[in-house]
């Protein structure tokens, strides 16, 4: 017993804890239930990939993790916050303190500059002891690999250097966790691979990160995969044996599918 409470002791707080979350749109005459009452805890340092077919939650329960909406029901924690209590002004705050977004379409602006384009989030930045956005800004590009490019435009980029400047965005606030949005649903199969191997490496550094996709070889990469249907996870497992992205890359397996989106 003395064991078992030390281990308990011991054990991170979850990231990202759910209790119960129920979501319910009012249409006038109909209602629909779009989460059921969702248990969930994420711990800090996991990559995870969420699954479902269109219909089946995933992007309800995405909106509400990013706190970009609140749950019709049950309680929500992000690193430690009851968000279910907070107004609309602190939900932005913590957003812009607590998450980096990163999205299918990369989002960045056209005629700003990859350095400018990472910087942004620091310029709207309530945090008071935030750091020198300049350095924040050339570390973040760093991490990504990408510091010879940052006085580059987005079309000066490839599609996957976009997205790690994208990816560079969502690290520079330092937050708790990493929400990614079908982050390769742009890209094709190796460029796909690039960014998994940038995330495993920013995961091997410590960082959260949840990604939402279709891709089940996407979601081999990842470490744990939860699976939703019809309001409901019906899946939730770790991955025993994740694919090493870069390796992957080394072997030019790649090369090897036979169509878009598919690997050996």
């Amino acid at each position: 017993m003395i064991c078992s409470a030390e281990n308990d002791m011991s054990r991170k707080e979850a990231v990202i804890r759910t209790e119960r979350v129920t979501k319910i749109y009012d249409s006038g005459e109909v209602q629909v239930e779009a989460l059921k009452g969702i248990d969930l805890e994420i711990d800090p340092g996991e990559l995870v990939a969420i699954m479902g077919a269109s219909g089946s939650g995933k992007s309800t329960m995405l909106n509400i993790l990013g706190c970009l909406d609140y749950p019709s029901g049950g309680n929500y924690f992000l690193d430690g916050i009851h968000v279910n209590d907070l107004d609309r002004d602190q939900l932005a705050d913590i957003r812009n303190r607590k998450i980096g977004f990163v999205f299918q379409g990369f989002n960045l602006l056209a005629r700003t500059t990859a350095f400018e384009n990472v910087e942004l989030p620091l310029l709207y930045s309530r945090q008071q002891e935030i750091g020198d956005p300049a350095q924040l800004t050339r570390q973040a590009l760093e991490r990504v690999g990408l510091s010879d490019r940052a006085r580059h435009y987005p079309n000066q980029l490839s599609g996957g250097q976009q997205q790690r400047v994208a990816i560079a965005r969502a690290l520079v606030n330092q937050p708790a966790i990493v929400l990614a949005d079908e982050p390769t649903g742009n890209l094709d199969t190796r460029t796909s691979i690039e960014i998994m191997a940038t995330f495993q490496e920013l995961n091997r550094q410590g960082i959260t990160i949840i990604m939402v996709t279709h891709e089940h070889d996407i979601a081999a990469y990842c470490r744990r995969v939860i699976e939703f249907r019809d309001g409901w996870i019906i899946r939730d497992q770790e991955v025993p044996r994740p694919h090493d992205a870069g390796k992957d890359l080394e072997a030019g397996r790649w090369k090897t599918a036979s169509q878009p989106g598919e690997r050996p």
